[in-house]
């Protein structure tokens, strides 16, 4: 009788406590997470606007980096007036065609990841290396979350054909040559329309583009960026 009673407070006590651990675990790394980022006055772009569509690609093994490098980040966390205008940039670009929504693809990022996307592109001098990534000694503006990158999906969800994939390195993604490729045929009109259609709804809405990207877009400044919110760490 002694075993079996042994034997049944163990299964009472022990067993449970395990399980709680491992199906929480994930859970508790986010909420940490999401602490951080909201107490350095971050917010969730989706609890502004849930028909904003997030996939953040450094989540997933579709980047440059080819792994996931964000873990348990899931969400697009940025500075609450950044986020802001991304909402009014969701609202002018339903106005145009209301099957479409924006597709956010990255925002706020730590300055850790910043770090191991710089030491992936060792193969680039620095200089052509920041053309793609910002050097994390000088900080990249979505480590102050300021900067989003994202394009256009349809209402199936599936993106826009922008000509090229996000992440691809090359003046086929840069805005400034799409006249020339698309004069040499490598790029259609459908894809510079796409591209300056999304453009359109995020200047109308206070970002600014950027020279070598299509899917990047500024709120602000690096400089004034750093003068008013603190780096993510």
């Amino acid at each position: 009788m002694k075993k079996i009673f042994l034997f049944l407070t163990l299964s009472s006590f022990t067993f449970p406590q395990k399980d709680k651990k491992s199906s929480h675990q994930k859970p508790i790394q986010l909420c940490q997470y999401e602490e951080k980022m909201r107490k350095q006055g971050l917010v969730d772009v989706q609890d502004l606007d849930p028909t904003i569509q997030v996939e953040l690609k450094y989540s997933t093994t579709d980047n440059f980096v080819g792994r996931d490098v964000y873990d348990c980040i899931e969400r697009c966390f940025m500075q609450r007036r950044p986020a802001e205008m991304l909402v009014k940039a969701q609202q002018i670009l339903k106005q145009k065609n209301p099957d479409y929504s924006l597709l956010v693809y990255d925002g706020g990022r730590p300055l850790a990841i910043q770090k191991i996307l710089w030491n992936t592109l060792t193969k680039y001098p620095p200089k052509e290396r920041e053309k793609y990534v910002a050097n994390p000694a000088e900080g990249s503006i979505h480590n102050f979350g300021s900067a989003v990158d994202l394009t256009i999906a349809d209402a199936n969800g599936v993106p826009l054909d922008m000509g090229t994939k996000y992440d691809f390195f090359g003046e086929l993604a840069y805005p400034v040559k799409e006249s020339y490729f698309l004069k040499k045929g490598q790029l259609t009109k459908a894809q510079v329309s796409n591209r300056q259609l999304l453009r359109t709804v995020m200047k109308a809405a206070g970002y600014s583009p950027i020279e070598y990207e299509w899917w990047h877009f500024n709120a602000i400044s690096r400089q004034k960026a750093k003068a008013i919110y603190r780096i993510v760490e």
